[in-house]
């Protein structure tokens, strides 16, 4: 029997107002909503600019509270239009301990608690490692009934049972896979990458953008699981965020591809009942060789 839920992503650019970004992402939510969506994912950090572009101190001050009034807020909205939404904030945690973090709120309007990224750059134009602790390595095991589980971790919402990573997690097959072997139906992407405007290399551009798709599509191939990747969209100081959000099936195949200059609200429709036939018609997870796979714990093995 089927089992069909409606994914919507808000893909969408971003100015220096919290609350008028806040206000355009209730906008978009209240849209993705009336054209059926049941889940609706934003981008990441999509209360305002990218600030991780600069090593600045007063960027402190956009941190919050999880849960906290971006979250009550959200609950209130899930709970009066019956969806599920993904929001992807920046958590103080602590005096002097922040996280880049995505709360999830069920289409009851509840907290079931959030995913604090674990893979953190810092490479130009993304300081991270300023800002964010990574989130702690725990077993991330929900049946404890600890809403706030660190490590890997799915969220049994009303519609889907989804796993939640973000942005430079996208390149790790490890993440991917631990949480899809938790049950994930559905892995979520909230991200901010694009384009240095320096660079005038198209084909860079294009490796660039082509490698980012390839690897999330790639988890989607793995590990027999709905792919759906939402980035922003816009220039900001050095950066052209590149949009091309898009949702994968469990083979790969692109069922939606957004632009890259435009804002975009778009509803796609996943029918989980088919992830058992992609899984047992190819069975990767079946094959998995989990006795041979202790040297991946090593950070490097030399053979010299």
């Amino acid at each position: 029997m089927a089992k069909k839920v409606n994914i919507g992503l808000v893909q969408m650019s971003c100015t220096s107002d919290v609350d008028a970004n806040f206000q355009k992402a209730t906008e978009k939510i209240r849209e993705a909503a009336h054209q059926g969506a049941n889940i609706i994912c934003l981008q990441e950090l999509f209360k305002s600019l990218y600030f991780c572009d600069v090593e600045d101190h007063g960027n402190f001050s956009l941190a919050e509270a999880i849960p906290g009034p971006s979250t009550d807020a959200l609950g209130a909205l899930a709970n009066e239009l019956g969806v599920v939404i993904i929001a992807s904030l920046f958590e103080k945690r602590a005096p002097g301990l922040y996280h880049n973090t995505t709360a999830v709120l069920d289409a009851d309007g509840t907290y079931l608690g959030k995913y604090r990224k674990m893979h953190i750059p810092d490479d130009p134009g993304y300081y991270e490692k300023f800002y964010f602790t990574p989130g702690d390595a725990s077993p991330g095991d929900a049946s404890v009934g600890e809403q706030d589980t660190d490590g890997y971790r799915i969220f049994n919402t009303k519609f889907a049972k989804i796993g939640v990573l973000i942005c430079w997690d996208q390149w790790y097959p490890e993440a991917a896979r631990i949480t899809s072997l938790m049950g994930a139906e559905i892995l979520f992407y909230p991200t901010a990458i694009g384009w240095d405007t320096n660079e005038q290399d198209p084909i860079i551009n294009d490796e660039q953008y082509g490698a980012w798709q390839t690897v999330q599509r790639g988890h989607a191939v793995a590990n027999g699981v709905y792919v759906v990747s939402v980035n922003r969209v816009g220039r900001e100081a050095d950066q052209q965020f590149w949009g091309g959000s898009f949702i994968a099936n469990p083979q790969g195949r692109l069922l939606y591809l957004a632009p890259h200059d435009e804002e975009v609200t778009h509803v796609e429709e996943l029918d989980l009942a088919k992830l058992d036939h992609y899984r047992t018609t190819w069975p990767f997870l079946r094959d998995r060789r989990v006795d041979s796979y202790r040297p991946i714990l090593k950070r490097f093995i030399d053979q010299s």
